[in-house]
């Protein structure tokens, strides 16, 4: 082989070589960008997952923060609507009171009150007292249970009240104890039977 021949067999074979190192280098360089492009694909799409999960969960906040403000607000509605009925009922009430103490069962029921708190007292002294309004009535109460019955100072919208000093003990069976316990235990019920 001559020196020429050797020369060029030494450049082709060169040039093969470094063809060959030069497509090493490309595709490991090609492979490492793709690597660096997906990562940065799987990263990409990995924050957009977490950002549309926050904008969701976001989202889901201020639908119940707004669900429970007007849920609040309809329950304030409620509440009010509720207090002025109890209210009107309870107005209602009082004229009904005033018409029955205009009746003979008014009486009748004074008489009872008596008689009942002269029998759980027995023996022990007992004093009654009636309401200041009454107190027309109270010869034809005495008359009626052979007791001595006392005007109160206070009024108390009519009923009875007794009390039994020795045993620290109040029977009160007047009308606007009857009618502030009540107000207090009324509640309107919904429709399922829960206040």
């Amino acid at each position: 082989m001559t020196l020429e021949e050797k020369i060029a067999h030494l450049q082709a074979t060169s040039m093969e070589q470094a063809r060959l190192e030069g497509n090493v280098i490309i595709d490991t360089h090609q492979a490492a960008l793709e690597k660096v492009f997906e990562d940065h694909k799987a990263e990409a799409t990995r924050q957009s997952e977490t950002r549309i999960k926050a904008e969701a969960a976001n989202a889901k906040l201020s639908l119940n923060q707004a669900l429970a403000k007007s849920q609040l607000e309809i329950k304030r509605r409620q509440s009010k609507v509720q207090q002025e009925l109890k209210d009107k009922i309870f107005e209602e009430a009082d004229t009904l009171i005033d018409e029955f103490m205009k009746t003979e069962a008014y009486d009748d029921f004074l008489i009872k009150c008596i008689r009942k708190a002269v029998a759980f007292a027995g023996n022990d002294e007992l004093t009654i007292y009636i309401n200041p309004t009454d107190e027309k009535k109270r010869s034809d109460l005495e008359d009626a249970t052979s007791v001595h019955l006392t005007i109160s100072v206070e009024d108390f919208r009519g009923g009875v009240r007794a009390v039994i000093r020795s045993r620290n003990i109040l029977i009160d069976n007047s009308f606007s104890t009857q009618l502030k316990e009540q107000y207090d235990k009324f509640v309107f019920l919904g429709g399922d039977g829960i206040a």
